[in-house]
């Protein structure tokens, strides 16, 4: 479904690098050699890089420093790092990056082994979180909220004129505004996404251009703005993650009595007392949409409890999971035929996890996976994550076998 454009991937196999592609870049980390990266991103089948490129850091009104400070969210009193049991927010930093070098350094080895990239940003959701300073987060906090989207829209546009001049305009798959709209603080109406997406067709012709929803609405396909050339939703099935969430609390702030009895049962042993942990600096709070009770509960889980509490309830949802899957999929791909765009699931399946667990990594995320992956390649998908967690900053990446396998399903 839809027209692409002819230089552009029939199918896109796609792997999710978000902000770590410059957040994990230290010495040792995961993106420290971002040749190494893309070579296993395509020895594992994929030709697609989701990335933020941070356009409002490197082409928005304020003027930010050349080279990004990267802090992580902060050191806990016990000597570790807030964040260090989560999946993508497990940042040590300790370094600078020079940001526009080294985007121009991931779309040349995206070149050299044969991949795209899919410029989006999480600037409204995280990434400035991690910076050393809170510069970056007072820069665009200061946008108002009604302005930010066009904001965006700008700043990509430059962004992307900047990677054309370069020689790598084709290198670009589409460009999304923002992630999960829904979910960041930008304006989600119809109105101001489709103000925006005119500002930057205009601005850059010639890209395909949207926003993503990380719950797309479903049961009202209409709401989502006529004007965008992708359909880029999320599909999770949160089925038991979302029974458990709510049963131990981790969602929320300032809850009385936290941490309930259900989290205390699957803590570790020697876990700290809530009141003994501490907390990120307030600013960092501010600039993104995770609790501190969050950090809490995922820092200090017990994971094989945790994964334990998941395979004792799933069988109550799995038919139900599973058929949310397919549905979702069936009714995103729907929206995209009538308006005849290309469809492609940028996130999925299960959820947030403690970065320990292997729930999603094990047996039932992998079938949940399947059963996602059959479904948009039968719904005619352009592209799809095999899941959120296939990634090098993730243990998923070591299942190189199973990357293999489903990337050779997704592309056909």
């Amino acid at each position: 479904m839809g027209k692409l454009p002819a230089h552009l991937p029939a199918r896109l196999a796609i792997t999710l690098w978000d902000f770590s592609w410059y957040t994990r870049a230290g010495s040792g980390e995961p993106y420290a050699d971002l040749d190494t990266a893309f070579a296993e991103a395509v020895e594992r089948g994929y030709n697609a890089v989701r990335i933020c490129a941070a356009p409002l850091y490197l082409f928005g009104p304020a003027d930010l420093p050349a080279d990004l400070g990267i802090s992580g969210l902060g050191a806990t009193p016990a000597g570790g790092i807030y964040g260090e049991g989560t999946r993508w927010y497990d940042v040590p930093g300790g370094y600078a990056v020079p940001l526009l070098d080294r985007l121009v350094e991931l779309f040349e080895a995206a070149a050299r082994h044969g991949c795209v990239v899919i410029l989006s940003t999480w600037e409204y959701q995280q990434s400035p979180s991690f910076a050393a300073t809170d510069a970056w987060w007072r820069a665009i906090d200061a946008i108002p909220v009604q302005r930010r989207l066009d904001a965006l829209a700008r700043a990509s546009a430059a962004l992307v004129r900047f990677l054309e001049e370069r020689g790598h305009g084709e290198r670009i798959a589409f460009v999304e505004l923002h992630n999960e709209v829904d979910f960041s603080r930008v304006p989600a109406d119809s109105a101001a996404i489709d103000d925006a997406i005119a500002v930057f067709r205009t601005a850059a012709p010639g890209h395909l251009v949207t926003v993503s929803y990380g719950m797309p609405p479903h049961l009202d396909m209409a709401a989502v703005p006529e004007s965008l050339q992708v359909g880029q939703f999320h599909v999770y099935a949160y089925g038991v993650l979302d029974a458990l969430q709510r049963e131990i609390d981790l969602r929320e702030t300032g809850s009385e009595g936290f941490p309930n009895p259900a989290l205390r049962r699957l803590l570790r042993a020697d876990a700290p007392r809530w009141e003994d942990y501490g907390r990120p600096e307030a600013w960092r709070l501010e600039a993104t949409v995770i609790t501190d009770q969050m950090l809490y509960g995922y820092d200090n889980i017990d994971a094989t409890r945790w994964d334990l509490w998941l395979y004792d309830n799933y069988g109550a949802h799995r038919e139900e999971m599973r058929r949310e899957i397919r549905s979702r999929v069936t009714a995103v791909a729907a929206w995209c035929r009538r308006r005849d765009v290309p469809l492609v699931i940028g996130e999925g399946w299960v959820g947030y996890t403690p970065l320990r667990a292997g729930f999603e990594e094990g047996p039932v995320g992998k079938d949940l996976a399947e059963v996602g992956l059959r479904a948009a390649v039968e719904a005619g998908a352009w592209g799809a994550v095999l899941c959120s967690n296939a990634a090098p900053h993730h243990p998923f990446w070591a299942d190189v076998e199973w990357q293999r396998q489903a990337n050779r399903e997704l592309r056909g």
